[in-house]
């Protein structure tokens, strides 16, 4: 039996862009559209809603000059309105090709929104189709609140369908507008449109705010779907879209009948963009793209992945360009400590391990966050081990004085040289780094890009408490995290970029 094929539409840049506090630059959109179609391989993109705004036409442009240059211009679409052709006038100068034309899916939102009979509606649909096709511009439909049409008026939602399926229609856009679908909703309702429109494409628009985003599409696809919207890391408004990353690993494990053009292994580079322009953080266990979720944190999974694989499944890191790692807390066994050393380059005798594993043990309890780059000093501390340090800074001076920027002066010593220098900065921190930068420069060395900052005290804990400072590091070669404790922020950042300075010198 020949595979089924579904296309994934994205609509990051349109629907997701509808996450409170979202808003993409021109810059950003084309970046990331160029992402979507020629690295992760969606089929489609929906990138703005016509009329919104000046910047908005900016955008679609550059990414429409762009789409057309380089074969992509039937997969960029717009979201338009039945507004007797001004969303048609908008697409045409934005150099746009393809509308997604919004129009009432519920007798609920026919009646009481546009105030209009279904004959007055589908009669402005018709002219605005018919523009459009005159105007060489391709339309797909979208049956907003459709999932609550089915629900409480498919005698509409049917009519509506029989009138569509005399329109010169790309595409029938079945959203889940407020996301109150089940599952069992989900397949009966496209299976029921499917069964009798066999011929006609149908896409499904699955929102998430019972988190059933992605069993829903799944459903959907059951139920003979066509095509899939998705967002990446599932953005979107309220609780935001069905995501990317785990409906994508979902189809490709459960769902051999189907094929999809998407390329998982970008999945990660592209939901990390996504969260640098968005500014919303990734949550650390969200399925696939998490921080967490391809981290063993038990000492018994470790142990159970030296020995035949025995926690193996299909969602394996490297299909997303990851790598498995092993936590260190106060769940780590000596299979967590083993791994982390083995990555390290560095063997200890089992005495020594279940030493290093106590400490690590006692830290997590005080709930210190312990990383890999943290174990030789930790096997120094403990076990009296001498680790050289390569890079050591000797002193420095911090100041910050209101209307003058903040400076600082440090002396750091690098393989036996001692080097001194001055910068100012945003802040005491940057001023540091900027210095730090500068003499790195001198000994032909680039500091890896700081990407992330976090900063914890103890719940309950006063001015004076122990703060412990988190840095992650990216590298040509790899990302990591150093870790700094001080009662004082500036102090306890600066003793966790010192380690990171001894990492790079090595």
């Amino acid at each position: 039996m020949t595979a089924k094929r579904i296309e994934i539409m994205d609509t990051t840049l349109r629907d997701g862009e509808q996450t409170s506090g979202v808003s993409f630059s021109s810059s950003e959109k084309l970046t990331i559209a160029k992402l979507l179609l020629e690295e992760l391989k969606v089929d489609r993109i929906e990138i703005a809603s016509a009329r919104v705004s000046e910047g908005e036409f900016q955008a679609v442009k550059n990414v429409t000059e762009w789409a057309g240059k380089n074969g992509y211009i039937d997969a960029v679409e717009v979201l338009t309105f039945v507004d007797n052709g001004v969303s048609i006038d908008w697409m045409i100068e934005a150099g746009a090709k393809v509308q997604n034309l919004l129009t009432k899916g519920s007798l609920n939102h026919l009646t009481h929104q546009l105030k209009k009979t279904p004959s007055q509606h589908f009669k402005e649909i018709l002219e605005v189709v018919s523009l459009a096709a005159s105007k060489g511009i391709e339309t797909n439909i979208y049956l907003e609140d459709w999932s609550n049409g089915m629900r409480n008026s498919k005698d509409y939602v049917f009519e509506f369908l029989e009138f569509l399926a005399t329109q010169p229609l790309k595409r029938i856009m079945l959203p889940d507008t407020l996301g109150v679908l089940t599952p069992r909703e989900s397949y009966l309702f496209i299976k029921e449109i499917k069964d009798k429109y066999p011929n006609l494409h149908f896409d499904f628009h699955a929102h998430n705010d019972y988190d059933l985003g992605v069993a829903n599409a799944i459903e959907g696809l059951r139920a003979g779907a066509d095509g899939l919207h998705l967002t990446v890391n599932g953005m979107g408004e309220r609780a935001g879209n069905a995501p990317m990353s785990s409906t994508i690993a979902v189809i490709n494990d459960f769902l051999p009948n189907l094929k999809i053009g998407v390329n998982e292994k970008v999945l990660y580079t592209v939901s990390k963009l996504v969260e640098t322009f968005s500014g919303v953080m990734i949550p650390a266990n969200k399925p696939v793209v998490g921080a967490n979720v391809f981290t063993q944190t038990a000492g018994i999974h470790a142990d159970g992945d030296n020995k035949n694989n025995l926690y193996f499944s299909e969602l394996m890191p490297e299909r997303f360009g990851r790598t498995r790692k092993y936590a260190l807390g106060k769940a780590s066994g000596k299979a967590n400590i083993q791994k982390n050393l083995q990555e390290l380059g560095l063997q200890l005798n089992d005495d020594d391990i279940k030493k290093v594993t106590q400490r690590i043990i006692e830290l997590g309890d005080k709930k210190q966050v312990v990383t890999k780059e943290d174990l030789p000093y930790i096997i120094s501390d403990v076990l009296d081990y001498t680790y050289e340090e390569k890079v050591k800074v000797e002193s420095y001076v911090l100041t910050h004085s209101k209307g003058l920027r903040p400076s600082t002066t440090v002396s750091i010593t690098i393989n036996g040289k001692t080097f001194e220098e001055n910068a100012q900065g945003d802040g005491q921190f940057d001023a540091f780094m900027n210095a730090i930068r500068t003499i790195f420069k001198k000994v032909h060395l680039i500091l890896p890009d700081l990407i992330d900052y976090a900063v914890r005290i103890p719940p309950g804990s006063h001015s004076d408490a122990l703060c412990e400072t988190i840095i992650t590091w990216k590298s040509p070669e790899k990302e990591f995290k150093t870790r700094g404790l001080d009662s004082d922020q500036t102090v306890s950042a600066i003793k966790a970029t010192e380690k990171m300075l001894n990492i790079i010198i090595s």
